[in-house]
């Protein structure tokens, strides 16, 4: 099969690699009909070191069971599914709380062992637990939407359920990326009274505000926080999602969060150390939460909100690229020519 694998900073290519094959009874393979890049691959792709071991690349798809294991129940040859972007038993102690993400027999795509999902196919370990059938085929126009389950949508979701939204709440969203747009319209579905993203994008804030934001504010640093507050009567917002990752956007999240407030974070951080002193969290008494989403909590009451219309997220992706072009479509991508781009096999 092609699959898609990254070699250093800036350097994708689509190989020739092994057919995937079952090797638990708990996994499947699944033939991928869709699949895209997502905004934590372009860390790697921007630091990377090189190397002759490659990355096996991807993590959120849709596909079409071809073969299960034997202890395989929750799904049959022929369904057409959404993969959650880790896999997981769904049936440990922290699955059973609600973080399917620290699934003691779950892990991630892309390690070694493991393949990735911008392929022809997928190895799905704890496949019970990892795949859910949806009543759609290859040719359904829902398809994008359903695709956004598979992590961005509901890494969005999982940032405004940390945060605690809830109607009347001012909640602010820093980064309009795919996944703080997605932030933007969770929220929106929560019933967050004022809704501000943080973003320069016109493209992307454009569909932030078809999304539920009540504001935009495009500067950044302390303009963008002095903005924020102007905004908010000088009081701060009650809920801030940060879904960039990087260290302005945090200090950020704490200069704009109302006393009292909650910092909900699902930008992939990329630094280890933050203040949480007093000048940050401590002297306002602030909440900071968050981390990977367990899209396994969210995703059986989401499949029913795209399926009946009531919420379209796939209207993140802005480009399609076929799989021999994944190449494309992170550099597009990381050139911020495209928001979201979607992988067809």
């Amino acid at each position: 099969m092609r699959a898609t694998f990254m070699y250093g900073a800036g350097d994708v290519r689509v190989e020739h690699a092994p057919d995937p094959t079952i090797q638990l009874p708990t996994d499947a393979i699944v033939r991928v009909v869709r699949a895209c890049v997502c905004g934590s691959d372009l860390h790697p792709y921007n630091s990377m070191a090189a190397s002759d071991t490659p990355a096996p690349m991807g993590h959120e798809f849709l596909g079409v069971v071809e073969d299960i294991g034997s202890d395989v129940s929750a799904v049959k040859k022929g369904d057409f599914v959404i993969a959650t972007f880790a896999f997981q038993d769904n049936t440990c102690v922290f699955c059973q709380e609600g973080f399917q993400t620290a699934c003691v027999n779950g892990g991630w795509y892309g390690q070694p062992g493991v393949g990735g999902a911008q392929a022809e196919a997928v190895r799905v370990q704890q496949a019970n637990g990892s795949l859910l059938a949806v009543p759609v085929d290859e040719t359904s126009e829902l398809l994008p939407s359903l695709l956004t389950l598979s992590d961005v949508y509901l890494t969005g979701y999982h940032a405004a359920h940390m945060g605690n939204v809830s109607p009347g709440k001012t909640v602010t969203v820093i980064g309009d990326g795919a996944v703080g747009l997605s932030a933007v319209l969770a929220a929106k579905q929560m019933g967050a009274e004022q809704i501000i993203l943080m973003g320069r994008h016109t493209a992307r804030t454009d569909l932030g505000r078809e999304f539920g934001a009540t504001d935009v504010v495009a500067e950044r640093g302390e303009e963008g926080i002095a903005k924020v507050m102007d905004l908010t009567r000088g009081l701060g917002s009650h809920v801030v999602l940060e879904a960039v990752g990087h260290m302005p956007a945090y200090e950020q999240s704490y200069g704009i969060v109302r006393p009292g407030g909650v910092i909900s974070r699902v930008g992939v951080p990329q630094y280890e150390a933050a203040p949480v002193g007093f000048g940050s969290l401590f002297g306002k008494n602030v909440t900071l939460n968050g981390g990977p989403a367990p899209v396994r909590a969210y995703i059986e009451q989401a499949i029913p909100e795209v399926l009946e219309g009531r919420i379209n997220p796939g209207k993140v992706f802005d480009l399609t690229v076929g799989l021999d072009n994944t190449a494309d479509g992170y550099k597009a991508m990381d050139s911020r020519e495209s928001l979201k781009a979607l992988v067809k096999p």
